[in-house]
């Protein structure tokens, strides 16, 4: 689809750029591997800027902080005091994800059970 001028005049000229540049880039990149190589002169350059710690510390902090995650019986915290059949907490409410049209459906639900559950059938005009 890119066969436009336009998009042929920035394809070359990105090309070009990356010709120009590719020198400086190479630079960098063997200044880089050549810091790393060495490894006493990057963790010397770090220790001014942060707190380096060795990676056995690390590791003995995260096993002992498993072992207390494991400890518990692994269950989330849930609302028990939410009606499970119709949804509502102990103040009345429904969650907050419930849709208002849901709400008023369950409400619905719950109001005609109550007023027709003493009455039994109705009563009509006998013909």
């Amino acid at each position: 689809m890119a066969k436009s001028l336009r998009s042929k005049w920035k394809r070359k000229m990105r090309a070009e750029k990356r010709k120009k540049n590719a020198p400086k880039e190479l630079a960098r990149l063997k200044q880089a591997l050549s810091l790393d190589k060495k490894g006493e002169a990057v963790m010397t350059d770090m220790q001014e800027i942060a707190t380096v710690v060795p990676a056995e510390k690390v590791k003995k902090q995260a096993d002992v902080e498993m072992g207390e995650v494991e400890g518990d019986d692994g269950k989330m915290e849930l609302d028990s005091k939410r009606s499970k059949k119709t949804l509502l907490d102990e103040n009345g409410q429904y969650p907050a994800w419930m849709s208002q049209r849901q709400a008023k459906k369950l409400k619905g639900k719950r109001t005609t059970k109550k007023t027709y559950q003493g009455k039994g059938k109705k009563k009509g005009i006998a013909w």
